[in-house]
């Protein structure tokens, strides 16, 4: 089983995407966690990424496309992955397909968790003081006014990837603001169709 998750910060991806891991036998990749990988396994891709890291740059697309291309041939993605945070531009996007064509693989789903972002904001908030009252520590971006940040970044970067993974009919949206419980037997149940027509 291969798939995506979209959806803003704070939508749940990565609540669903453990309990698809922990279901499924599959990993999470994260481009995050995949470059500090590279970095640490001192790959030739990634040396490349650390320069790069170093100069205080951004990663190229080139250089994130090659290493997640990579990760996806390591053993433990043979029975597929979950990509959360890739793609994240449609850029991106074509050349994941590209790199999933030549290894003869294809998603079988790509999933939207659709969310109210006031709502998003007022659940960081609650969370924040839910930690501060149980003698927690806040995340540093764990706070309102990063999250309307990131939610305007995802809009004008990642969102489009809805509209061209919609034209392609490869996307599914889920309710998002609905219990946990709820979001997951949805998602099983858009996997459960797509695992009976592939």
């Amino acid at each position: 089983m291969r798939l995506i998750f979209l959806g803003p910060p704070g939508a749940g991806k990565g609540t669903q995407a453990k309990l698809l891991t922990e279901k499924h036998a599959i990993p999470q990749l994260s481009t995050g966690d995949m470059l500090r990988a590279a970095v640490a396994a001192e790959t030739e891709i990634g040396k490349r990424a650390k320069a790069v890291m170093d100069a205080g740059q951004l990663v190229s697309d080139e250089i994130v496309n090659e290493i997640v291309s990579q990760r996806i041939d390591s053993a433990d993605c043979a029975r597929g992955f979950i990509l959360d945070g890739y793609p994240r531009t449609v850029p991106q996007a074509v050349a994941l397909g590209k790199i999933l064509d030549e290894k003869g693989l294809r998603l079988n789903a790509v999933i939207e968790l659709i969310v109210d972002e006031a709502a998003l904001v007022r659940r960081i908030e609650n969370r924040v003081k839910e930690t501060i009252e149980a003698g927690g520590k806040v995340r540093s971006d764990d706070n309102p006014e990063a999250v309307r940040k990131r939610l305007v970044e995802y809009r004008e970067k990642t969102a489009p990837l809805s509209d061209y993974y919609a034209s392609r009919g490869e996307l599914k949206t889920v309710d998002g603001m609905a219990p946990v419980e709820t979001v997951t037997r949805e998602i099983d149940r858009i996997l459960s169709e797509a695992a009976a027509v592939a």
